[in-house]
């Protein structure tokens, strides 16, 4: 019985040893462009408004919209979702900054978890620039799977380009507002990945650069309904509560010290039903209880 609660108990204590997650990235829409004075070269402070990353959680995506791939063959967005959940990255591909470092921030935390392209999750991601082609697309998948290195990577990564309608509809979908700079030809646009259900539904946002593995995993396994991780990821989970207007995981108190009760009844019924076993034992040992003495 010991044995079997140590698991537990330790994973208590590190849940309520990890901090909470950090604030929202505030979606400053720079993307590397040219600024005068603080704002982005040919934008307005009206238009600047306009950038944006709204919540959206529960929505349907239609999966009906085309692209083309990386090879430049036609694709509906539905090939992508085949039971697994989906990580969606809206970047365009000639950014010369921000949608950099949004990639780089995805591969840096897919590395490290667990969980594997195209056995745990796919990842799409679709460049939000129509003029942009697949051969740019196949120039960032080459990158960016190596840079992965995980086996089946080059089938779970998906890089797509599509016509304005497709690209709007799917954007204003998922609430991603972008304005584009004429005068220095770039976009000023927030980052962060979202990720979809098996079915195509918003999930959660992970908002930002810096994509910590936690909250992408636990976004991961919430998106499949829990069929993807752990027994021990579920009830870590149980610890954490993802909050929308961050994008990320905190930890709830509250769930702590219900889980500490429950695992403290568990440990002393434990030890009670060891120290009864342990008395019977010692009876079996001496032939029984002892008798009373006679008067």
């Amino acid at each position: 019985m010991r044995q079997g609660l140590v698991p537990v108990t330790l994973v208590l204590i590190l849940a309520a040893l990890v901090p909470p997650a950090a604030a929202q990235y505030n979606g400053v829409p720079a993307s590397g462009m040219m600024t005068k004075g603080g704002m982005p070269a040919g934008i307005t402070p009206n238009e600047l408004k306009k950038v944006s990353f709204g919540q959206e959680l529960g929505v349907q995506v239609p999966l009906d919209l085309p692209f083309r791939d990386e090879t430049g063959r036609a694709v509906l967005l539905s090939q992508y979702f085949t039971g697994r959940p989906v990580i969606l990255a809206l970047v365009y591909y000639e950014c010369p900054m921000l949608c950099v470092q949004a990639l780089n921030g995805l591969v840096k935390s897919l590395k490290v978890l667990a969980l594997e392209p195209g056995r745990d999750y796919e990842i799409v991601t679709v460049s939000f620039n129509p003029d942009e082609t697949p051969k740019e697309a196949a120039a960032k998948k080459d990158e960016y799977v190596g840079r992965l290195g995980k086996p089946g990577a080059a089938d779970a990564w998906h890089f797509l380009t599509g016509t304005e309608a497709s690209i709007r509809l799917l954007t204003g979908t998922v609430g991603f507002h972008y304005v584009y700079d004429r005068e220095t030809k770039q976009y000023a646009h927030p980052t962060g990945m979202i990720v979809l259900t098996p079915e195509g539904k918003i999930s959660k946002y992970v908002f930002g650069i810096d994509y910590g593995p936690r909250d992408l995993r636990f976004a991961l396994i919430e998106a499949s309904d829990h069929k993807v991780g752990t027994a021990v990821d579920r009830l870590v989970l149980y610890c954490y509560h993802y909050d929308p207007t961050t994008g990320k995981y905190g930890l709830v108190l509250l769930n702590v010290l219900r889980l500490g009760g429950v695992v403290t009844v568990i440990m002393i019924g434990g030890f009670i039903l060891l120290m009864r076993r342990q008395e019977k034992r010692v009876q079996a040992e001496h032939g029984g209880p002892a008798k009373p003495a006679a008067n």
